[in-house]
């Protein structure tokens, strides 16, 4: 079983799962911590091969991962823990992973908060996941990472969240990152699937307006995503906003859970 982190709380019988994006871990979520546990169960994910995670010995689990089988991994913590339904917040591809859990076990997702949400990959970073791929084998993949990190948070004001992944990324084993990185490979027809079908889930995106990467496709999709989808966008932030504006993140995601 994954790692995982858990705070109960006295009175409330509401949970809320957190899921960090690649190379990162639960360490990413250190800001709203404090704030969320005051009123809520909070359960914090370690994703296989990330965090306190990166050592329990998946190699012959499963030789390529997917997208299901790491939902799949976040819902045998939640079978364990007897916790029946949650709301779900993630961020860059931890939003992904909790759209599969939506799409799997929609029964079990009460709100999903996208945050960095990622729902298409735009001709830039179609062109870098490529580059990688030809130099994942030649170029040390820190150096890879590091490089990714710095397109999509390129600003003074993202060195903290950049510094953060860079920093939790370099606990993530080379064996680890090219599943990883072949994973994401293959996520095309999924985000695809995603964009066309709006679950009727209630669903918030939390977007950085610097996020020039992935908040376009957002702004798309929210045109026809009408009914149980919500957008907002954080000023002067960029793809990490829960690190980059944790006041604003949490008291919107408060809201928005409160409205429900």
């Amino acid at each position: 079983m994954i790692n995982y982190i858990k705070y109960e709380h006295n009175t409330s019988n509401e949970w809320i799962t957190f899921v960090h994006g690649a190379g990162g871990s639960s360490t990413i979520w250190y800001k709203q911590i404090k704030s969320f546990s005051k009123k809520y169960n909070v359960l914090l994910i370690d994703l296989r091969g990330h965090g306190r995670s990166y050592k329990l010995g998946f190699d012959n689990l499963h030789k390529k991962y997917t997208f299901p089988i790491i939902a799949n991994d976040i819902l045998e913590v939640l079978d364990y823990e007897n916790i029946k339904t949650s709301h779900f917040v993630g961020i860059s591809l931890g939003t992904i992973i909790i759209r599969q859990i939506a799409e799997d076990y929609p029964e079990r997702v009460q709100s999903m908060i996208l945050a960095g949400a990622i729902l298409k990959f735009n001709l830039t970073s179609q062109f870098l996941m490529k580059l990688g791929w030809v130099f994942k084998s030649i170029v040390p993949y820190m150096l890879l990472y590091k490089f990714f990190a710095f397109i999509i948070m390129p600003k003074d004001n993202h060195k903290q969240s950049r510094n953060l992944f860079v920093r939790e990324a370099k606990n993530v084993y080379k064996k680890e990152f090219i599943r990883w990185y072949k994973m994401t490979a293959d996520i095309n027809p999924i985000l695809k699937l995603f964009r066309n079908v709006e679950l009727p889930i209630p669903t918030l995106y939390l977007m950085g307006e610097e996020d020039a990467m992935f908040l376009p496709a957002i702004q798309q999709v929210l045109k026809t995503h009408v009914n149980y989808s919500h957008l907002e966008v954080i000023s002067n932030c960029g793809h990490v906003v829960n690190v980059d504006k944790p006041e604003i993140f949490n008291k919107t995601v408060f809201s928005f859970i409160k409205s429900l």
